[in-house]
């Protein structure tokens, strides 16, 4: 879970950026923040991952505000004017963002910050045993814990993915190539482009189709040979 703040005067950008980041299952705001000395006083006494900072601020200007900090938070520029920009990436700046943005372009830039600091829900080793079995997504406004053992696949839905689970289904907001990045390729197969598989859930496979309960799940044709491969030893 990436733990952010929001550094703006204006109430209203608050409300986007919350709007926006409450649709992002790891992350997590921390503090609402309308001035840089409040943000200043804030990150005196705690620690976060990351922030969006504006830069037209009364008083302390958020550029300003940056150079005084010695270890900074990654930052995601956010503002109306462009002409700074320039200077924001000699500060280190993550991202420039300019207002009004969109859903899209804040989830790109939130993607620069978790680049490296990606929270694994399965990690592909086959040399050590996997303990963890659950995991949590965002859909709805809810955190949804999901248990891999009720997994039964994976749809990609746009910049979206569908999980189908025993008894519900559920919209996450992370791009099907994240899961198959991070699901254990033991338990879990790419069977076509827009669907990952729980092996285990398999019904039977006939043509280019499988049968998990009452679903049909298509098999692509790029993705036929990983199929064959698990009848075919």
């Amino acid at each position: 879970m990436l733990k952010y703040i929001i550094i703006d005067d204006e109430p209203l950008a608050h409300e986007i950026i919350e709007e926006f980041c409450s649709m992002l299952p790891h992350v997590q705001l921390k503090k609402n923040c309308y001035s840089a000395m409040e943000a200043m006083q804030f990150l005196n006494e705690n620690t976060v991952d990351f922030m969006f900072l504006d830069i037209n601020m009364p008083k302390l200007k958020g550029l300003d505000f940056l150079k005084t900090l010695t270890k900074p938070p990654k930052t995601i520029i956010t503002t109306a004017y462009k002409e700074h920009a320039l200077e924001g990436f000699e500060l280190n700046v993550v991202d420039y963002i300019l207002k009004p943005f969109s859903f899209d372009r804040l989830v790109k830039a939130v993607n620069k910050v978790s680049d490296n600091q990606v929270t694994k829900i399965l990690v592909k080793d086959d040399s050590s045993k996997t303990t963890s079995t659950r995991f949590f997504i965002k859909g709805d406004k809810k955190h949804h814990q999901i248990d891999l053992n009720d997994l039964l696949f994976i749809e990609a839905y746009g910049n979206y993915t569908k999980l189908f689970l025993r008894d519900e289904m559920i919209i996450s907001h992370e791009k099907i190539s994240h899961y198959e990045s991070t699901l254990n390729n033991n338990d879990f197969l790419r069977v076509h482009k827009s669907f990952i598989v729980a092996i285990e859930k398999i019904k039977f496979i006939e043509g280019n189709r499988i049968l998990i309960n009452e679903h049909k799940v298509p098999i692509g044709q790029t993705y036929k040979s990983n199929v064959n491969k698990l009848y075919n030893n």
